[in-house]
């Protein structure tokens, strides 16, 4: 008896599936749209968000960075003070440290500082030097700072040399009256410093005020955001915190297309992927953490459904003016990887129909063959297409022409997945402008055999237990 050749078909999937692989047969008209491309701006790492803090000396810089820092606790933030860049004072300059100018951009080694934070932009992590305001000299041993999310630049002078301020994605000066600095900084020098009050306000009158007129203030012209009253202002700091989490949570592809939608980061999610990229992690676990975040990934593409306005009387006999979900909707898995992705669509979505997408490559000739079992009505229902691997592009770019061919408009189709690599989405959002991709993370990029980097593996291999090992 002959075998039917989809299953055949199907069988043969289920040994080894790709999502995203590499197709070297496509149509003509789609082959220089859809080949992977690569650029330096996909394969460089992913650069930090870094804040310039300035103001004069006692201004409350300290606090509003600490009060930055303590509102973005989900993120990776770390602090680098300009005072850590003080040059060591020499045995000449000891004998005369009352006359030395602590506040005097020649003060600081700003070649030092420039060299830590273009490591530190690079991912590289960095030793820095701890000062010490008794010895006057760098001291061990030197704190360690590793690479991070944000980087607050705090210093008195930090706006004033123009290549340090090309560093700054935003610049802060925190503002504070001149008397109000003066107290502080009494109060601060006598008490931290061990130094007699007579002595801080001589420095104050020949250095601090004179430095303060000739070279720290001039810079607030550069500055995005002033701040009256520093620490004290919380809602100036909300507000900032605020922009702050709105730029963390773009990607660069996401400011070049609209279309694309990335969950925001949480040290959650990124400890769920942590745990299904690991290639020790069991298969238990892998299904486990892969279907939370799926589940994360499904719910917010539901998000992007339409809504209507509706309202329902509670049992209190109170109005509560709510919205109706979208009805007409359906799932479309792309075989095989794109099925582990159903049982969270239909946990949120009940009685959901799901339709089916098989994508093969046969041989090395590149002849595809395509496979599809869709409900009869998909043309007038919104689609959420299930793939948890966006690679190439390809494969989607296939499984979205078949939607477009059966009459889906393409604003109807949400693209879920967990992790995209640039090329994909480069891919599928010049060719469909008007789909939405909604996914977890962006991946560095595609390695030579069109592998997803860093990536998690074959997905429906790991998921579904037919892994070799």
């Amino acid at each position: 008896m002959g075998s039917n050749p989809v299953e055949d078909l199907i069988e043969a999937s289920s040994r080894v599936h790709l999502s995203g692989f590499h197709l070297n047969g496509l149509d003509s008209r789609n082959s220089e749209e859809e080949r992977p491309t690569t650029s330096a701006t996909e394969n460089a790492h992913k650069q930090p968000f870094v804040i310039g803090v300035a103001g004069g000396a006692a201004s409350g810089k300290t606090t509003v960075c600490d009060m930055i820092i303590e509102q973005l606790h989900d993120q990776r933030v770390v602090l680098v003070n300009q005072d850590s860049f003080y040059h060591n004072l020499t045995p000449e300059e000891l004998t005369r440290v009352h006359e030395y100018n602590f506040d005097h951009p020649d003060a600081f080694d700003t070649e030092q500082l420039l060299c830590a934070m273009e490591k530190l932009k690079h991912g590289q992590p960095i030793d820095i030097p701890k000062y010490d305001f008794k010895s006057y000299k760098n001291i061990c041993p030197a704190r360690r700072v590793n690479p991070s999310d944000v980087i607050i630049l705090e210093g008195i002078l930090i706006f004033h040399d123009p290549r340090v301020r090309d560093l700054m994605s935003m610049k802060i000066f925190v503002d504070a009256d001149a008397d109000v600095r003066l107290a502080r900084r009494i109060r601060r020098d006598t008490v931290e410093k061990d130094r007699d009050i007579g002595m801080v306000l001589d420095q104050y009158s020949k250095f601090v005020k004179p430095a303060f007129d000739d070279f720290i203030l001039p810079t607030k012209k550069y500055a995005d955001i002033i701040i009256p009253r520093g620490g004290d202002n919380h809602v100036a700091i909300d507000l900032i915190v605020q922009h702050i989490r709105t730029k963390l949570g773009q990607h660069d592809l996401c400011k070049i297309y609209p279309n694309l939608y990335v969950i925001q980061s949480t040290f959650q999610i990124r400890g769920m992927h942590t745990l299904i990229r690991d290639a020790q992690t069991t298969t238990h676990d892998f299904i486990f953490y892969s279907d939370r975040l799926i589940r994360l990934v499904v719910e917010h593409g539901l998000g992007h459904l339409p809504f209507t306005e509706k309202q329902v009387i509670t049992p209190t006999e109170s109005v509560y003016t709510g919205v109706d979900f979208c009805k007409r909707l359906c799932g479309v898995s792309v075989i095989r990887s794109g099925e582990s992705m159903e049982n969270a669509l239909r946990a949120c979505c009940k009685g959901i129909k799901i339709g089916k997408i098989l994508i093969h490559r046969e041989g090395d000739n590149g002849q595809q063959l395509i496979y599809e079992k869709l409900p009869q009505d998909i043309s007038e229902r919104h689609v959420l297409l299930l793939d948890p691997i966006l690679g190439t592009g390809n494969s989607a770019v296939q499984a979205i022409s078949l939607l477009l061919k059966k009459g889906v408009p393409e604003s109807n189709i949400i693209f879920l997945n967990l992790i995209s690599a640039p090329q994909g989405v480069h891919v599928v959002c010049k060719r469909f402008p008007r789909i939405k991709i909604v996914t977890s993370e962006i991946e560095i990029s595609l390695n030579a055999d069109f592998r997803v980097i860093p990536g998690m593996g074959e997905f429906g291999d790991r998921y579904f237990g037919t892994d070799d090992d």
